[in-house]
This record gives C-alpha cells, sequence and structure tokens, in this order.
C-alpha cells in the first residue's frame, strides 16, 4: 500500500492511495483539468481511479468532485449527511455507514466521524491486511473515537492547520478565528502533537503534516510540533503542501 496528496490546504485538497489495482481518491478540491494535471504529476492517468471519497461538502474538499466522477465514470462514496449536504447531488453516489468499515477493491476502508462544522464529516482509515493508513484532517477537537482509530496505525497523514499564536495575532477576522480554533474547526499543530501523545505510535513509518494555514502556520512550527511530540528528527517528519502536494511514501 502506498500514498500521496495532490496538494493539502484551504485552496484544495486531494489524497491518494493505492492498492494493487485499486486506487482512491480521497476528496477533490480542485477544478478538473487541475486535478488530471495532479494526477499525471504523480505518474497515474485519472482513468485509473477506482472511486472517489468525500470526507465532507467544505469546496476545498468537494468542488471538483462530481465534475471529476462525471467525466471518468468512478463512484463517488460519502456519508448520508455529505451527500444530503450536497444540494446539486453526486451522479453515482454511494452513501457509507459513518462506523462501519467496507471494501472498495483491494483495500478496507474505515471511516469515522470527527468533530467539523459540516453536516456528518468523516475521515478515513485504509487497511490492506498488513498495514494500516489513518487520514485525520478537518477537525476541532480529539475524542476517544478518533484516538483509537489512529492508535497503531502504519503511516499518519495529520492536519497541522494553524499555530495557536499565528492564528491570535493575524489577519483574520474574530469570528473567523473562533471558527478555525474552535472545537469544531481545525487542529493546531499543539493539538496534533497532543494526539501523538495519547496513540501508540510505535508501528509509524511516515508521518505526514497536513492542511496547512498559509497564514497561520510555517512547515518549520509543524514539522517541530511533531517531531518534539514523537521525540524523533525533524527530517523524518513529511509535509503535504498546497501546491506540491507530497510524492508517493510505501508501507512494507
Amino acid at each position: 500500500m502506498r500514498f500521496a496528496s495532490l496538494g493539502s490546504g484551504s485552496r484544495g485538497n486531494a489524497t491518494l492511495v493505492e492498492q494493487g489495482n485499486t486506487l482512491l481518491l480521497i476528496d477533490c478540491g480542485f477544478s478538473l483539468r487541475e486535478t488530471e494535471r495532479r494526477l499525471l504529476r504523480r505518474g497515474r492517468d485519472p482513468a485509473q481511479v477506482s472511486a472517489v471519497l468525500v470526507t465532507h461538502e467544505h469546496g476545498d474538499h468537494l468542488s471538483g468532485v462530481a465534475l471529476f466522477a462525471r467525466r471518468y465514470g468512478v463512484p463517488v462514496w460519502l456519508s448520508a449527511g455529505t451527500h444530503a449536504a450536497c444540494s446539486n447531488g453526486i451522479a453515482g453516489s454511494q452513501i457509507f455507514n459513518s462506523h462501519a468499515a467496507f471494501a472498495i477493491g483491494e483495500l478496507e476502508v474505515t471511516p469515522y466521524p470527527v468533530p467539523h462544522d459540516a453536516r456528518e464529516p468523516t475521515q478515513f482509515v485504509f487497511g490492506n491486511g498488513d498495514h494500516r493508513l489513518g487520514l485525520l484532517t478537518d477537525t476541532g477537537s480529539l475524542t476517544p473515537h478518533i484516538e483509537r482509530q489512529l492508535s497503531a496505525c502504519d503511516a499518519l497523514l495529520l492536519e497541522c492547520n494553524h499555530d495557536r499564536t499565528m492564528l491570535a495575532n493575524g489577519v483574520y477576522p474574530p469570528m473567523l478565528k473562533a471558527r478555525v480554533g474552535g472545537d469544531y474547526g481545525h487542529l493546531s499543530n499543539d493539538q496534533a502533537g497532543t494526539l501523538l501523545r495519547r496513540i501508540d505510535c510505535s508501528r509509524l513509518q511516515h508521518i505526514v503534516a497536513a492542511h496547512l494555514s498559509d497564514k497561520n502556520n510555517t512547515p518549520q512550527l509543524a514539522v517541530t510540533a511533531l517531531a518534539t511530540a514523537l521525540d524523533c528528527s525533524p527530517e523524518w517528519i513529511g509535509v503535504a503542501g498546497q501546491d506540491d502536494g507530497l510524492d508517493w511514501r510505501e508501507l512494507a
């Protein structure tokens, strides 16, 4: 199993998870042309995508999904709440239970609910029988259920949206600061570090900081927070950028 990011941040998100002939696209917040370009940059033809999974209905995760699915005839998996929040509907939609695992091709997908200001937001753990990849972005707070789902993963793509001091002193208006830093907003660097201290990280082969704010965070601050929590070298921490994403990481 391996994974890559096409881009991660407030201007668009998309993640790839691959096992054998199964290629999943998690979220698609870019235009069709940009998504195609970014897939080709990762060495994948858009027609190879087996299915699209949607975490929630915010535009930076959803805006490109319907057109991509229609162009390439791939099914779209999403929660009942997210489906209801998509006012125009998405052709080929498949509804999953946010508390039940299901299979797509050669991958087991385990969705789990997260606290975020959307209708029924979920994140995912992907498994191939030997390894587990955990994804967590777009959550404002940590829960025991999140910690159980992400414990003992072999790789984590983990939100480090903002540095609390930068957010407090930054240019956002007070209402937006409260939203981003609230219980239904986004994880700070400190919260990401707290999660790593609480869960079993003994199997980790890869840890990647994701969904960094370009106004309220820096890659260095995010990397430092995760490296401190794991007591590891900062060079071991990956970052999924907005423009460059993240190249393929293999689980072995």
